[in-house]
């Protein structure tokens, strides 16, 4: 009876991990369980995540060493596992937020007021420093469209160029995601108050709003998702296996009343 007792709670929870709310994830989430597995990975991040956010909590922000942790943290982790967590597609509000929040924007992104300044400051800023200088120009050359292209944008120009754009965070014109509803990235900043150099800061500032190679390398990450995140356990996967071995076991039916019986057999049709 106990054996077909379990048999009948297998069918049911494999139906119900079949349905569409089971099947919606939140692959951001699988990010950072898959980071926190790999031990690079999780020392880099906590590295970051302790200069960016621990310091915070105490009253101030070291932006400079919060970004310089940031760059190790891309420039040393597994890529498959550090651009998952920074490109992970999202499906709703939630996983969108948790994406936007990846970096610890609050000290990493955005600066000490609350709004933000013109993209001069942090243009001119980067194209003085050694660092940022050559990353942003390595950004520029990955994702601009090619117009020999039917689209614009080469088919082989999406991993270079989210390798490039992942190059930017942790430099002064770091760019984030811009609202928890779209996979929209902007640096803050903005074009207000720009003067006579208007049409420079906007053409900085659409390297990132209005590139549609950008956005469709951003877009299409989910059809390159790492082969190391789809290998994390399967809870259906897990789930059915344990179906067969019950259903195969000998005489599985054995003392089963036939209200159960047939519940058995009319699920059956739906997994």
């Amino acid at each position: 009876m106990a054996r077909c007792l379990g048999l009948l709670v297998l069918l049911l929870l494999q139906l119900l991990l079949r349905s569409p709310r089971s099947v919606a994830r939140n692959r951001c989430v699988d990010a950072a369980e898959a980071c926190t597995a790999d031990v690079r990975c999780q020392r880099l991040r906590t590295q970051y995540v302790a200069q960016c956010l621990g310091a915070a909590a105490s009253g101030g922000c070291p932006q400079v060493r919060c970004r310089r942790a940031l760059r190790r943290f891309f420039a040393r982790g597994p890529p498959a596992l550090t651009h998952a967590l920074l490109f992970c597609p999202c499906a709703s509000p939630a996983c969108a937020e948790r994406r936007r929040q990846t970096f610890v924007p609050a000290c990493a992104f955005s600066g000490p007021g609350s709004a933000p300044p013109s993209c001069l400051a942090p243009l001119d800023t980067c194209e003085h420093s050694r660092v940022c200088r050559p990353r942003l120009l390595a950004f520029q050359a990955s994702c601009a469209p090619v117009p020999s292209t039917p689209d614009g944008c080469p088919r082989d120009q999406a991993p270079r160029c989210l390798r490039a754009y992942a190059g930017l965070v942790g430099t002064a014109v770091t760019p984030n995601y811009v609202d928890n509803v779209s996979a929209r990235v902007a640096p803050w900043c903005h074009c207000g108050v720009s003067g006579n150099r208007r049409e420079e800061c906007e053409a900085f500032r659409g390297l990132f709003t209005r590139n549609h190679c950008l956005d469709g390398a951003i877009q299409a990450f989910d059809s390159v998702w790492p082969l190391v995140l789809q290998d994390q356990p399967n809870s259906l996967q897990d789930l059915e296996h344990s179906l067969l071995q019950v259903s195969s076991a000998d005489r599985p039916l054995e003392g089963c009343s036939v209200l159960t019986l047939l519940l058995v057999l009319a699920l059956q049709p739906q997994l």
